[in-house]
């Protein structure tokens, strides 16, 4: 029965592998981590362009301190997705590097 099992998984492994795919790394899935960091990245692209807009709306209404603040809010938060680009960059490093570890079964 192990057998059948490790040759099942070696099948569905070897399948994703020719996809493209990427499996679990030391228990993470590296596929859906990446997609977690995409999905943080979006929700912050969307508060820059808010940020940006408000800015806008504040110089326009004579409030320049506030549009110069929502200004400095978007400086950082380019900040936080350049990071976030980094974080994806070492992700992949990283699962290249761990995917060398071998685990056998006793």
């Amino acid at each position: 029965m192990l057998n059948a099992s490790r040759r099942a998984y070696a099948i569905i492994a070897s399948s994703v592998i020719d996809r493209g795919l990427k499996m679990c790394t030391n228990g993470v899935n590296t596929g859906q981590f990446e997609q977690m960091i995409d999905m943080i990245d979006d929700h912050i692209k969307v508060e820059r362009r808010w940020a940006h807009n408000m800015g806008h709306n504040a110089e326009d209404a004579g409030f320049p301190t506030v549009g110069e603040k929502l200004h400095q809010v978007m400086a950082q938060l380019d900040a936080v997705r350049a990071l976030l680009s980094d974080a994806k960059d070492a992700l992949e490093e990283d699962a290249e590097s761990a995917a060398n570890v071998q685990i056998n079964l006793v």
